[in-house]
């Protein structure tokens, strides 16, 4: 027996809703970046660490620079209830989209992850927005 088969393979079922349920708390780069470029942004993207140098440095075109350790109720109430959040940070070695993800849904509020981040963003070669949000 192998490492592989050690552990029977889910249900088609439970495979099914473990991928659904991962999609409804993750996107990615290709996806943001289609919304974005085909005027189909239907949802708010925060740039949630860093300082608002590294940010005027390099950010994805759109986002909102709000570190996830500014993320409170008051601030949120700037956007109609029921908005989407994408949050994404320096990629899959950073954890702070997890935490703003965490106290967006904490707050009541629908999120998602853009899983890789600035990294993954990067790795498909994407352009950068620069300045101020």
């Amino acid at each position: 027996m192998s490492y592989v088969t050690e552990f029977p393979a889910a249900t088609p079922e439970d495979t099914r809703l473990h991928f659904l349920n991962r999609l409804r708390v993750e996107t990615d780069c290709a996806d943001v970046h289609h919304a974005i470029t085909h005027q189909e942004q239907d949802f708010v993207l925060l740039h949630v660490v860093g300082t608002e140098t590294m940010f005027a440095r390099r950010h994805l075109p759109g986002a909102i620079h709000l570190p996830h350790v500014q993320i409170t109720a008051e601030r949120m109430q700037a956007w109609p209830d029921g908005t989407l959040f994408v949050v994404y940070c320096a990629g899959p070695h950073c954890n702070g989209a997890d935490r703003a993800a965490l106290k967006l849904a904490s707050l009541g509020l629908p999120v998602k992850i853009m899983i890789g981040g600035i990294t993954g963003w990067e790795d498909e070669g994407y352009a950068y927005a620069q300045g101020e949000a």
